[in-house]
């Protein structure tokens, strides 16, 4: 088991103090994007990004967010993530996708030609990577590849691995770092997504910066702390 720092004094993507953080900032990212405004201005009120961030070596910058009226953020988050209409930007990978697996009636509030299909072949792929970890979501509201839904398993993974680590369980730790690559493989779409987003915000561009810290983290996590090139042994169903 690596719990060493490296040459620079950081510690390693394998120290269970730094799988903890990224933990942690998966857990706040996923209550913010599942809408919780209470969490969101709370913790950049009290600086926790900032104290999350500063034990891993990537800048989540989300000072602004601490600016908001906690009324006009609920309803823009709403009016953004929640309800079809002009504003709407979809928070789910399936609607990112343009060959979807299901026929959904021409009526459903999800469907739309340029938009993919709730419930479409990423949610399929993300339900295969929870069920092997025995991991059922509280966020996104029942869709599985919902981005809150899918930081919240994230969040899970890495803390899971920092316990193992911690024992010595070195199979188990194996596998969880496959489940974490696998997942942050889904998330491709947070390109588009924060596109979106950026474009339809009107909340003064308060979840843009959101989308935008997210998107940041999550594309340092794949890059850096879980590395893409790390032997993928274990085989999962």
């Amino acid at each position: 088991m690596n719990t060493a720092t490296d040459a620079d004094g950081d510690l390693s993507e394998t120290d269970p103090e730094l799988l903890r953080a990224r933990a942690r900032i998966y857990d706040l990212l996923a209550a913010c994007l599942d809408g919780d405004v209470e969490t969101l201005v709370t913790a950049a009120e009290n600086g926790d990004f900032d104290r999350l961030s500063s034990s891993l070596p990537v800048e989540l910058d989300s000072e602004p967010l601490a600016n908001y009226d906690r009324e006009t953020l609920s309803v823009g988050y709403d009016n953004l993530f929640v309800v079809p209409g002009p504003h709407y930007v979809p928070p789910f990978a399936s609607a990112y996708r343009t060959d979807p697996a299901i026929d959904y009636e021409p009526d459903s509030a999800y469907h739309a030609a340029d938009d993919g299909e709730l419930f479409g072949e990423p949610a399929a792929e993300l339900s295969r990577l929870y069920a092997t970890a025995g991991f059922e979501p509280t966020r996104g509201d029942g869709i599985t590849d919902h981005v809150a839904a899918t930081f919240e398993f994230l969040g899970a993974l890495a803390a899971a691995e920092a316990d193992r680590r911690a024992v010595g369980d070195a199979d188990e730790v194996d596998v969880l770092r496959a489940l974490q690559r696998r997942t942050l493989n889904q998330l491709g779409w947070l390109d588009q997504f924060h596109k979106r987003v950026r474009e339809t915000d009107s909340v003064e561009g308060a979840f843009a910066r959101l989308v935008g810290v997210a998107r940041t983290f999550a594309a340092w996590d794949a890059q850096t702390a879980v590395d893409p090139n790390e032997d993928d042994r274990p085989e999962i169903a």
